[in-house]
């Protein structure tokens, strides 16, 4: 591991640093000013770099600048004092891991510090790993199991029905089961059979002659042709019409088709996959969709689980897809603290991996600084309704769905918000959410909700005995009766 290098004019915050780090085993490397650190940085890159703000000639902007052109994943710690604030937020926008605002507490230094190095070395075994990006990401079991049956597959031409909720990344399995198949050098074709309107959706298909309807100025090869020796994958295949459902089945049974308006048989060499996030069987049942043709489809079934079902590949899919979103936007890649990813990991996502990558995406243009904490996140993610009570749920809203996450004692999201101090991280994570959303009735909403809760628990434990329940929250009688009143309680009883 590379040294850790502390640029201070200040000999004495050089030298408490140096001691406060030797402790824990750690190297460093000090300099008097922003100079030599950059001559320095010519020859050699530290682990982490700790840089005041203001010393004589250059400043800690310009080393700044300096580490961040040379090597873009380096932490960089800024020391600022108080009265230079303003400065730290720029800095902190440039680039910065995290800035020490002076005075500050060596104990709290050396932890963030240390926070700084654990990212480093994540970044450093990243940069290490495979220059390529893997077509599918997953390490749960379940995933293992979708790579081991692409494997399986990868040297046949069958049919294959692909299912599960929309955003898992079907699209990304059939591609890898045409990228692994003896068609792999041919046409990959992908058409989403709920996006083309009935009227269109057999043109697409099937290609046209010219003038066989208004319109059609030009003979037009449809998907099939244009997939010729390839692959064919037809998207939300349980959506399609049924009368284009028996046009499907006679080349699937034959391999033979007409375009529209044409006479002259086509001969189709095309294999096709289909995928759907509907229950085919069901739809079968409801006369919707051809039993004959289902059977056709489902020679092999892959489902792809859920994002709820595989919850150990979220900071996996976090920190890629931030990457991503950095690459693409042309700036440096957010990095999520570990109470972030806890909770990010303990959400519902109804929306799966394809919500995932969107939420990434607003991270990496929405969330302040470098290191996104979990009151950097969307407010909607953490606004509920009594989220502090046993036994309730947290609505989480994302993109326009709400989903539940059990807020009972022991469940996973009070295991990843107990970081932020338990209930109370709760309430103020509601609170953040509230806030952030611009209501100004916060400390009467969550209030009311607050005393409720005690009340309803209270008279849980009495049986709906009021006057015993104000004895055991230390209320008065008189006042127990109103709050009930006031906040709607029912169930309760005269003792």
């Amino acid at each position: 591991m590379k040294p850790i290098w502390i640029v201070d004019d200040d000999a004495s915050i050089r030298w408490v640093l140096e001691k406060a780090l030797a402790r824990e085993n750690l190297a460093t490397k000090s300099f008097s000013n922003a100079r030599d650190a950059m001559a320095a940085l010519e020859l050699e890159t530290p682990q982490v770099l700790v840089s005041d703000i203001r010393m004589p000639g250059q400043s800690g902007f310009d080393l700044l600048t300096a580490v961040k052109a040379k090597c873009p994943g380096l932490p960089v710690i800024i020391i600022t004092a108080f009265s230079d604030l303003d400065s730290a937020v720029a800095a902190f926008q440039g680039g910065a891991f995290e800035y020490l605002a002076k005075p500050f507490d060596i104990d709290k230094a050396v932890e963030l510090i240390r926070r700084a190095l654990e990212e480093s070395l994540r970044e450093t075994s990243i940069e290490a790993g495979p220059s390529e990006t893997p077509e599918i990401l997953g390490q749960a079991p379940a995933m293992q199991e979708v790579f081991r049956a692409i494997g399986r597959l990868s040297q046949s031409n069958v049919t294959v029905l692909i299912t599960g909720e929309s955003g898992t990344g079907k699209e990304l399995v059939a591609c890898a089961l045409h990228k692994h198949s003896p068609r792999a050098l041919q046409p990959f074709i992908a058409l989403n059979t709920a996006a083309i309107p009935k009227d269109l959706l057999e043109s697409e298909l099937f290609g046209h002659e010219r003038g066989a309807f208004t319109g059609a100025q030009t003979t037009r090869r449809g998907r099939f042709e244009q997939a010729e020796n390839g692959t064919l994958f037809l998207d939300e295949i349980g959506d399609m019409p049924f009368d284009l459902q028996t046009r499907l089945l006679r080349v699937l049974s034959d391999g033979h088709f007409y375009r529209v308006g044409g006479h002259q048989p086509m001969k189709a060499n095309v294999r096709v996959i289909t995928a759907t996030h509907q229950n085919l069987e069901q739809r079968v049942r409801d006369g919707l969709f051809r039993e004959d043709l289902y059977h056709r489809l489902n020679v092999i079934r892959l489902r792809l689980p859920s994002l709820r079902e595989r919850r150990e590949d979220i900071p996996i899919l976090v920190r890629h897809f931030l990457v991503q979103s950095a690459k693409q936007l042309g700036v440096e890649t957010k990095r999520m603290s570990e109470a972030a990813m806890q909770f990010l990991a303990s959400l519902e996502l109804p929306g799966n991996v394809r919500q995932l990558e969107n939420l990434c995406n607003w991270i990496t243009v929405m969330a302040p600084g470098q290191t996104v904490e979990v009151k950097d996140l969307p407010p909607e993610l953490m606004r509920g309704h009594d989220a502090g009570a046993p036994g309730s749920s947290v609505p989480l809203a994302n993109d326009g769905a709400t989903a539940h996450v059990s807020a009972a004692p022991g469940s996973a999201t009070l295991a990843a918000l107990g970081a932020t101090g338990g209930w109370i991280g709760l309430l103020e994570l509601q609170a953040a959410g509230m806030l952030a959303a611009g209501q100004s009735d916060v400390m009467d909403v969550l209030g009311r909700q607050f005393e409720s809760a005690l009340i309803k628990t209270a008279l849980k434990h009495t049986h709906g005995r009021k006057n015993d329940a104000a004895v055991r929250l230390g209320i008065g009688r008189n006042t127990i009766t109103r709050k009930i009143a006031e906040l709607g309680i029912d169930g309760a009883k005269d003792d």
